[in-house]
């Protein structure tokens, strides 16, 4: 008899560790299943934001400027597209005038204007329009038109809300109504382009 209840002692011993380990695995899951939601909701890493300071809005501008200008040059030298060719004219001169104003404010407000540089992404877009054949050129630019439009209203509205400059947020805020033109035109473009490619 007492080896009889040996044995039924050493079994239910034997369940009660497994019993156990299957909770401590019960409980382990939760928290790692709980990790992988928890990094899914993490916040990504939020966009570049528009700057603040004078100095560095300043060097943005004149590059979104002399991008457009550049690209625009680049894109006159390809199309046969009327609608596109005043459509780049009009940005020639236009951020030309966008350049002028913000040096203007610059200098009133001690701010040093250094020669513009292209980032990546800009050089980049315009080794695209450079590049393109006629036949594509068009639609490349208008593409890029498009996204670096985007970016400049970005830089531009930002600049004018949170700026740390008086006279340079007011020309920012001049700047954004005109970016905001341009998009118009770039809409007005597209469908244009979107209803020649469907023959109507």
């Amino acid at each position: 008899m007492n080896y009889v209840s040996l044995l039924g002692a050493s079994a239910l011993f034997l369940a009660a560790c497994d019993g156990s380990s299957e909770r401590a695995s019960a409980a382990a899951d939760p928290a790692t299943n709980s990790a992988a939601p928890a990094a899914e909701m993490m916040p990504s890493a939020s966009a570049p934001t528009a700057p603040t300071d004078a100095q560095s809005y300043v060097t943005m501008a004149g590059a979104a400027d002399m991008w457009e200008i550049e690209s625009s040059r680049a894109i006159l030298a390809k199309t046969s597209n009327d609608a596109v060719r005043d459509f780049a004219q009009m940005m020639i001169e236009q951020h030309g005038r966008s350049t002028a104003k913000i040096k203007a404010a610059a200098g009133t407000a001690d701010i040093d204007v250094t020669p513009p540089r292209l980032d990546g992404d800009q050089q980049r877009m315009l080794d695209d329009i450079q590049r393109a054949d006629a036949a594509g050129a068009d639609a490349i630019y208008l593409r890029h038109q498009r996204t670096a439009h985007d970016k400049a209203l970005a830089l531009h509205r930002g600049y004018a809300e949170q700026g740390d400059t008086a006279s340079l947020k007011q020309v920012a805020s001049e700047i954004v109504a005109v970016v905001e033109m341009h998009r118009r035109e770039l809409d007005k473009l597209g469908s244009a382009a979107g209803a020649t490619s469907d023959g109507t």
